[in-house]
């Protein structure tokens, strides 16, 4: 699997080169009042794209800022429930102990961890 991700990875990395290399000529940008901007098309199309991911970017923050805001209210409720009055504290959370199915049946459970 970790050899097919890198293959499309690399995939990708050629295509975007592939596209770099066949868009090298010179494109034009009109701004308004006449003003012109000369740059090979490649940096026109990734300038582009990188003010889109700003853009995008920058549309998720009030979501992304609420979602915190809320998480951390959560957070600080959950607390103050546990001390209320009459509520029953968690207990400690006990150590897992995993069977071994081909162990002898005289030898101890073992408890995951190896020493030594």
């Amino acid at each position: 699997m970790k050899y097919i991700l890198w293959l499309i990875k690399a995939a990708i990395f050629f295509t975007l080169f592939a596209f770099a290399l066949n868009n090298q000529q010179e494109a034009a940008v009109n701004f308004f009042f006449g003003h012109q901007w000369l740059a090979p098309m490649v940096l026109i199309v990734l300038l582009a794209f990188a003010a889109g991911m700003v853009v995008g970017a920058l549309g998720m923050l009030p979501h992304w800022w609420r979602g915190r805001r809320q998480s951390a209210a959560a957070a600080q409720a959950t607390p103050a429930a546990a001390q209320a009055p009459g509520a029953v504290a968690p207990e400690a959370e006990a150590e897992p102990v995993f069977v071994q199915p081909d162990a002898p049946a005289d030898e101890p459970a073992s408890s995951g961890r190896r020493h030594g």
